[in-house]
């Protein structure tokens, strides 16, 4: 039990945990309550963490390639599983704003905190250029298929408001061809005996070593606590959304994309203080392709078996964010070097995007 203990209190962040029963007693007492809505989002923070933890200590002990296939399956557990409850109860446009803002915040504000806190008092900061520029390459592809729908619906229709048949059945055709992308990545990872999305470092191993049950019991509560923080959020939405007044948009796009990520953000930004710049580039942006390689289709394929169609037809706002973010971290990542100059850049671009995503109404 001591190691499991201190792995867990290793990361800061695991002291929100509080926040889950917390939850559970307002929901009880006030169940349409916004404060419900605060603290089972507080609550899936630490959540996330633990999962990946998990996740991490299996991985760590089952070799190079099982660990790879661990970590690029379990890697955006918590996201996945918030996704899944929210297209279950209808809210399709929260769930593609999600999407949209797990790739932009992780491209944007992750890369660029990294980028400005491991740069501080440094002049400039190396990493491994080809892994960057090779995960980025994959995330291009998969932006592709994402904005494709978009692209089909304006030239063939003229709108981005029709929801023809055609587009659904691309949007799951493009799905299933994003998963066979991702399959093959699995695949390849077990060949060379690395994973595409989040190599498995030595450095990257914190605090003390969990059993393998013990990695199991942790990824298996960690998982049944987010499915149930996550029911209490997507049901707490609609009365929080009245009281604070957001939209779905800025809430899927902003606030549910943080705190789904805010594990990662706290891992990358540690890396990049220790100067392990590689590192946290290939969180940030191998984290933002498994968002569209696998969570993104993953849900579409879902909809579908649940009879609620979920298209990949974002609105403007998203594909230009998604457009953005993806060209200026190619521009960013592509000579290898870092400073925080550029990290104040990017978190630049990410808070002009918050602001239009804020007031679009």
């Amino acid at each position: 039990m001591k190691p499991l203990l201190n792995a867990l209190l290793a990361n800061r962040l695991n002291v929100l945990i509080v926040a889950a029963p917390i939850s559970w007693w307002l929901h009880a007492v006030s169940p349409d309550s916004p404060w419900v809505f605060i603290t089972a989002a507080t609550s899936l923070i630490p959540l996330a963490g633990i999962i990946g933890l998990g996740t991490e200590e299996l991985a760590r002990r089952s070799g190079p390639a099982l660990g790879g296939f661990l970590n690029a399956t379990f890697g955006n557990a918590a996201e996945l599983i918030i996704a899944l409850v929210a297209i279950r109860s209808g809210h399709v446009d929260l769930v593609k704003a999600s999407i949209t803002g797990s790739i932009v915040g992780n491209l944007l504000l992750v890369l660029g905190l990294s980028f400005f806190v491991g740069g501080l008092g440094r002049t400039s900061q190396q990493f491994n250029r080809t892994a960057a520029n090779n995960t980025a390459s994959m995330l291009f592809l998969a932006v592709v298929a994402l904005v494709m729908p978009a692209v089909f619906d304006l030239a063939v229709y003229g709108t981005l408001t029709a929801r023809p048949a055609a587009i659904d059945r691309l949007s799951l055709l493009t799905a299933l061809v994003l998963i066979g992308a991702y399959a093959g990545s699995l695949i390849y990872s077990f060949t060379v005996q690395r994973d595409l999305f989040r190599p498995h470092t030595e450095e990257r191993a914190q605090g003390a070593a969990l059993t393998n049950p013990q990695a199991m019991v942790l990824l298996a509560i960690g998982t049944i606590l987010t499915t149930i923080e996550a029911e209490l959020l997507v049901g707490t939405l609609s009365p929080a959304l009245g009281r604070f007044g957001l939209t779905e948009l800025f809430v899927g796009v902003i606030v549910i994309a943080i705190i789904g990520n805010a594990a990662e953000h706290y891992s990358a930004i540690l890396a990049a203080r220790r100067d392990q710049m590689t590192l946290a580039v290939e969180i940030a942006v191998g984290s933002s392709a498994q968002i569209a390689l696998l969570v993104a289709p993953a849900v579409v394929l879902y909809s579908f078996a649940i009879g609620n169609p979920m298209s990949l037809l974002f609105n403007p706002f998203e594909i230009s964010a998604i457009a953005l973010s993806v060209l200026a971290t190619s521009m960013v990542v592509g000579d290898g070097e870092s400073n925080w100059v550029e990290g104040l850049q990017l978190l630049s671009v990410y808070l002009i995007l918050a602001m239009a995503f804020y007031f679009a109404p």
